[in-house]
């Protein structure tokens, strides 16, 4: 007898109503069709089910339904299952396969009108994003401050980070500081960390970089706007990108240490940035901005300066620091 295709909802229903069922007719021997454990709709389903798995059969004289050894019916459900799953990751390896030689082709291809430079734009930025992840096969380099990184595409290039750690490619992620205090990232990065993934933090503001196998380097394609990128493929131009971005990983912390002195040092690098943005006279957006920050909590950390000073205004606040000789660059002292 061949079995309908079985789904979620029948599993279900098996493990949570049929299989008690079953239970009850093996220990009695059968059950009487009129059985009252068989009235209502959920035990009438899983009744169905039984039947039409196989495990039990209508005895139509005794008008009962006995039990069948299941070890007999097992294979002929889940045998199918595991048949047409061998066949669909077969499949879906020779697609990968097949598409291959298109990835080179591209990659030869003398280019289109944008040479080495290729804009892509809208909905095709995370598709795009997307395969180069699929094709990086020695390490991915990123940089990416902590404005603008929402949970759902944060979970979405977690899942495609994660895959491509588990097949042996290395990362390499840089934050903002400020990125400690979200717990999305904090999940991300658990659980990249954990798949060999290095992340780091820096206080002061970058943009957004990827690095694929310093090879491809990809970056905003328009001041401000998320939903363009500029993939670079000049050999020269993504050596400097990487070149930079190593200078700033050198000097970045490490993202999972808990080192009580490396977060006073923290704290102290955004204390220091905070009085640097006063002193030159960027507005408040653009010092949190650069802080990586809400607008809100950049007006915490100024308020923190004015208590620490006790003052009431930020002119006395600047008045305060000049007098002291603050410029945002000293060294932090020890304590």
């Amino acid at each position: 007898m061949r079995v309908r295709e079985l789904g979620s909802e029948d599993r279900e229903l098996f493990e949570r109503v049929a299989t008690p069922l079953y239970d009850d007719i093996v220990t009695a021997g059968g059950i009487a069709q009129d059985d009252p454990r068989l009235t209502g709709d959920e035990p009438a389903a899983a009744l169905k089910l039984l039947l039409e798995l196989g495990l039990l059969i209508h005895n139509r004289k005794n008008k009962a339904y006995d039990a069948v050894d299941p070890s007999t019916v097992q294979s002929r459900v889940v045998s199918p299952m595991s048949q047409a799953g061998a066949r669909m990751i077969s499949e879906s390896a020779g697609w990968a396969k097949a598409f291959g030689p298109l990835a080179q082709a591209w990659r030869r291809a003398p280019g289109t009108d944008t040479g080495p430079f290729t804009y892509v734009h809208f909905s095709v930025v995370d598709p795009f994003l997307a395969g180069l992840v699929a094709e990086c096969e020695e390490e991915m380099l990123t940089a990416q401050p902590q404005t603008g990184r929402d949970p759902v595409a944060l979970a979405a290039a977690a899942e495609r980070d994660i895959a491509m750690l588990e097949r042996g490619t290395k990362m390499r992620t840089l934050y903002q500081h400020s990125a400690r205090r979200s717990s999305i990232t904090r999940d991300y990065v658990a659980s990249v960390t954990e798949r060999g993934g290095e992340v780091r933090t820096l206080d002061e503001f970058f943009n957004r970089l990827i690095v694929f196998d310093r090879r491809v380097a990809v970056i905003p394609g328009a001041h401000e706007n998320l939903r363009t990128a500029l993939a670079i493929r000049e050999p020269s131009v993504v050596d400097y990108l990487v070149d930079v971005f190593e200078r700033a990983w050198e000097r970045a912390r490490p993202f999972t240490s808990k080192d009580t002195r490396m977060l006073k040092d923290i704290a102290a690098e955004q204390r220091a940035m905070t009085i640097r943005m006063l002193i030159q006279g960027h507005s408040d957006p653009m010092s949190a901005k650069r802080l990586g920050v809400s607008p809100r909590t950049y007006a915490g950390y100024i308020a923190d300066l004015k208590t620490e000073h006790d003052v009431e205004t930020r002119f006395q606040l600047g008045y305060a620091m000049g007098k002291e000789g603050l410029s945002g660059t000293e060294e932090p002292t020890e304590g």
